[in-house]
């Protein structure tokens, strides 16, 4: 009988499991329900689809988006494995061809949309075959309290309690406070789930926040490092995806543009020609990406800042999949902040919600701008700043983001501290950040004179700066708790919890500070990321392409970076070789493509 290592290797590659898969195999081969958060990159696809193909009848895969449908189930067939998708990008007559299939036992995994499961057409389906596991991919969506609520994600508890015997149910998600891990377990009504979290940490990102007075300039700066390799840009608004596609198909970036202002057609031809590499870089709204699992992307550049660190974490963790060092950069400006505020407040309601909630729903995300402000802005490790804010312990300092390794110091702020605090409770409790600076600066506007402001004792006691020195340094006193701002469309600034130790009992405060000029860039190194002979590396990416091209299937599918990185190291030459020391060549892509490759490599090394 065949199991779980034998599946692991015949169908997918792999040697081993990776930290926390194997449990959660285990526990779904045994009938239990499990939630798994792992990193996007961390195999979470694989802790259903090994137990698919030991388990009797079918494994019915929850997923938001079309597109992950799309990509999974090619290559699980590329693979070898029979799987399928139900959904609206097939004809009526492809559908019920489908459904046919699948009642005869053609199909190991089906995935569908979560609005799909309570059709007619599907529960009629259902009642014929044998469901022995659901899998719901992207559970974060179950919850209001999430960055991506989906109402059709409240069914599928509705679902799994209509079939004639309830299938063990497993959730996966990449991104989960401790509040959306009860609520995902309380709204799927997990039974006893094997819990496992693997941790938040994407060591081969590399983080960075720049501030950029010409972010267009600065985009055109950070491209010119990844000529020729795949990333993404993702802008806050509709407007913007089309400026800055237009501007980088202008400056001979070729560039594609997705938003949902786009026609179905053109979404599906720009996402396709990303995913085969016909163009380099996607200028794209969050509409798209989740799911996408393309596994070559080399950057992800946020134009705009994003609503809440969930996003962000989410989107920038689409760069790197293959395990090889990646770019995670944001370009921040304050309008972002605004924009956001906005959005906030006059996007889009939910119908199904009262005033009350709507409201603890909106609270809920000015929160989360802030702590996304709190990143955009902070002096101290990035890394570490999204490990807290997902409840991980980390080191403070991790020597691979932007801030870690940028030339610094620490500046004693503790007397300006104290000059903002005084301004702050002096006036009353009731200005803007934006007052606030004025004050402090001394300037001579028309509206601190008409407030009597330039009357304050804190008037201009801090004119040595600069406006951005001053913002900088009520950012980090709101960071650290010793500021608050209120909700609304005119936030004011109050004291926090730990003002009084700065004020009254002789609380230090120390600024990390950038210098003007930074020292070189650096990556923790990776152990298997760097190319080892790189000139094969190419070749061998050259050859994929050619079969890619012939067979209509993105390149990444034949077999990923990773994998042609182990190739240039190892070099095999026999395919016992192959298959023994290379990652991700399974039993038939060693029938498939092992040839191609294996020539390629045998002339590689005559050559050398």
């Amino acid at each position: 009988m065949v199991n779980k290592a034998e599946v692991l290797k015949e169908y997918f590659g792999y040697d081993s499991f990776r930290t926390g898969q194997e449990q959660v195999v285990d526990a779904l081969l045994a009938g239990r329900d499990a939630l798994a958060v792992m990193p996007t990159g961390a195999g979470k696809s694989l802790c259903f689809q090994v137990p698919a193909l030991l388990l009797p009848g079918i494994t019915l895969v929850v997923s938001p988006l079309i597109s992950l449908m799309q990509d999974q189930v090619r290559e699980l067939v590329e693979s070898g494995v029979p799987a399928a998708y139900l959904n609206s990008a097939l004809t009526d007559s492809q559908y019920a061809h489908a459904l046919r299939n699948a009642a005869a036992g053609k199909y190991k995994i089906i995935y569908a949309a979560p609005e799909r499961l309570l059709t007619d057409r599907f529960q009629a389906f259902v009642q014929q075959v044998q469901i022995s596991l659901v899998a719901v991919d992207e559970a974060h969506c179950v919850s209001q309290w999430g960055q991506d609520f989906r109402p059709g994600y409240l069914q599928i508890i509705e679902f799994v309690a209509g079939l004639a015997e309830r299938p063990a149910v497993a959730a996966f998600t990449a991104t989960a406070t401790e509040v959306v891990k009860k609520d995902i377990v309380r709204l799927l009504q997990l039974k006893d789930p094997c819990e496992v979290v693997t941790g938040f940490d994407r060591e081969n990102l590399f983080y960075e926040v720049r501030r950029p007075h010409n972010k267009k300039n600065e985009l055109l700066a950070v491209l010119s490092r990844f000529r020729d390799e795949s990333g993404i840009v993702y802008c806050s608004t509709r407007k913007n995806v089309e400026d800055v596609c237009d501007f980088l198909n202008e400056q001979g970036y070729p560039a594609a543009r997705y938003h949902a202002g786009l026609s179905q057609v053109e979404r599906q031809k720009n996402q396709e020609d990303f995913l085969y590499d016909r163009v380099a870089v996607m200028v794209a709204t969050n509409a798209f990406g989740m799911g996408i699992d393309k596994s070559n992307v080399r950057f992800v550049i946020h134009f705009n800042m994003p609503k809440d660190l969930e996003s962000y974490y989410q989107e920038a963790g689409r760069a790197g999949r293959d395990g090889a060092p990646a770019q995670c950069i944001l370009l921040y400006s304050g309008q972002d902040v605004r924009t956001n505020q906005f959005l906030i407040e006059h996007g889009n309601e939910d119908d199904t919600l009262d005033e009350a909630a709507r409201e603890e729903v909106h609270k809920k995300d000015r929160e989360r701008l802030r702590q996304m402000t709190f990143y955009s802005t902070t002096q101290h490790c990035l890394r570490h700043f999204i490990l807290k804010y997902f409840g991980e312990k980390s080191p403070m300092f991790c020597n691979a983001c932007g801030n870690c390794t940028a030339a610094a110091e620490e500046v004693d702020m503790t007397v300006d501290a104290q000059k903002i605090l005084c301004c702050v409770r002096r006036t009353g409790e009731r200005f803007g950040a934006g007052i606030i600076t004025d004050i402090l600066l001394g300037a001579e506007s028309e509206r601190i004179q008409s407030l009597g402001l330039n009357h304050q004792s804190t008037y201009g006691s801090l004119s040595n700066l600069k406006a951005d020195a001053v913002r900088t340094r009520i950012q980090w006193l709101l960071e650290n708790g010793c500021l608050q701002r209120t909700d609304g469309d005119y936030p004011v600034l109050q004291l926090g919890s730990e003002a009084s130790d700065v004020l009254f009992r002789g609380q230090k405060v120390m600024l990390r500070t950038v210098k003007e000029e930074k020292k070189p860039e650096r990556r923790r190194a990776q152990p298997g990321t760097e190319i080892v002979n790189p000139e094969l590396f190419e070749r061998l990416r050259t050859l994929r392409k050619k079969i890619a091209a012939k067979q209509s299937v993105p390149a990444f599918v034949i077999f990923t970076d990773a994998t042609l990185r182990a190739m240039s190291t190892f070099m095999p030459v026999t395919e016992q070789d192959m298959i023994g020391k290379v990652n991700g060549v399974g039993e038939k892509k060693l029938r498939r493509y092992g040839k191609a490759f294996l020539d390629c490599i045998r002339a590689y090394r005559k050559e050398k």
